[in-house]
């Protein structure tokens, strides 16, 4: 049976290029329109250079950011992205996302209903949100409160593929929950801003799965310490929209295709059972197979230049290396893709393939 959704992907999701022109917010800044609808989480990273990854959303609010590779708590800049508008966003002179005649990449995710989440059965109470059950998408605030059980709405409806939570008024690195990562994902946690394999602890997520309207945290410091503020991500597969899985890896050049159901936008990976970079393919920085660049969301480092490593096809990708980062042999990889086209949209017109 077809794959299909009762919207478009770019509704909800866009890569949206653009240049830095190192304008200061009080001589006008640097508009950025084109993305489609008015973003509630924008990531951005300049590509021809060293800058930071730069996250902001919009449950904490305009001129707040966190880094994806580095752990240091929340900035407040005034000359970060200052407002989300109706088509996009606007940024002051801070060079992480404006530096003059350089090139940035931004992923925007919609979200944006800020009232009326399901709280029953939850401990904690956010303290801002922002959530999107058609898109299976939420931005929850929250504050800790170092008790192993501790439990969050996420306003899904259905129970979230990947969260990842990072503390925002301290020194804490990122902790990621993926279903995927093994058998009992709920006893596992990744580090977004390192390259460490996955790992054990109670701490985490408390040893429970996330349910349809709760996720859990356990007592830990990095995800629940008490009274510090938190930001989650969190997210849910929609067929046709966007997808949460694992392949293993085969050593070679003809390597694993990942059946996806749509097209790929955007594509975050890591490899779990070994360090590696956690690393960020999308369809518009280059725009053709199989020269598709990655960006590594744990480090400072300039996207590729003219590597080959994946197909984004009319159905999932499709991996051309051995390189052990995305294929090794035998190796644990997990995934989450967002789409450009599914199989066939509300229109019902199949996409066709790259």
């Amino acid at each position: 049976m077809a794959e299909y959704i009762s919207f478009q992907p770019n509704d909800f999701f866009s890569t949206k290029l653009y240049t830095g022109n190192g304008t200061a917010i009080g001589s006008g800044g640097n508009a950025i329109t084109g993305v489609g609808f008015q973003p509630d989480f924008t990531w951005m990273k300049q590509r021809n250079s060293t800058n930071n990854h730069n996250l902001q959303n919009s449950a904490v609010g305009a001129t707040k950011y966190v880094n994806s590779d580095r752990n240091i708590a929340q900035v407040t800049n005034a000359e970060s992205l200052t407002t989300w508008g109706a088509d996009g966003f606007t940024l002051g002179n801070l060079a992480d996302v404006n530096g003059s005649g350089n090139t940035f990449v931004s992923w925007n995710w919609k979200a944006g209903t800020t009232t009326g989440i399901d709280t029953t059965g939850s401990t904690i109470t956010p303290s801002a949100y922002s959530f999107n059950a058609t898109s299976g998408f939420s931005i929850i605030a929250y504050t800790g409160n170092a008790t192993s059980g501790a439990t969050l709405p996420h306003g899904l409806g259905v129970a979230p593929k990947m969260i990842m939570v990072k503390a925002l008024d301290a020194t804490e690195n990122w902790r990621v929950y993926h279903a995927d990562v093994d058998a009992s994902p709920q006893d596992k946690y990744m580090i977004l801003d390192t390259t460490a394999a996955v790992a054990d602890a109670t701490w985490a997520w408390n040893d429970t799965a996330p349910t349809s309207t709760l996720f859990s945290l356990g007592s830990g410091g990095s995800v629940n310490g008490s009274g510090n503020t938190f930001i989650a991500y969190c997210f849910a597969d929609v067929k046709g929209f966007s997808k949460f899985g694992s392949y293993t890896g085969n050593g070679n050049t003809d390597g694993p295709f990942v059946y996806t159901g749509f097209r790929p936008a955007f594509i975050l990976m890591k490899r779990t059972d070994s360090t590696g970079n956690w690393t960020i393919w999308d369809s518009k920085r280059e725009g053709y197979n199989s020269t598709n660049d990655e960006i590594y969301a744990n480090t400072t480092a300039a996207e590729g230049t003219g590597n080959v490593y994946v197909d984004l096809v009319s159905n999932g990708f499709k991996w051309l290396v051995t390189d052990g980062m995305v294929n090794a042999d035998g190796g644990n990889y997990i995934y989450a893709a967002f789409a450009e086209f599914p199989i066939v949209s509300s229109n019902d017109v199949p996409t066709v393939a790259r």
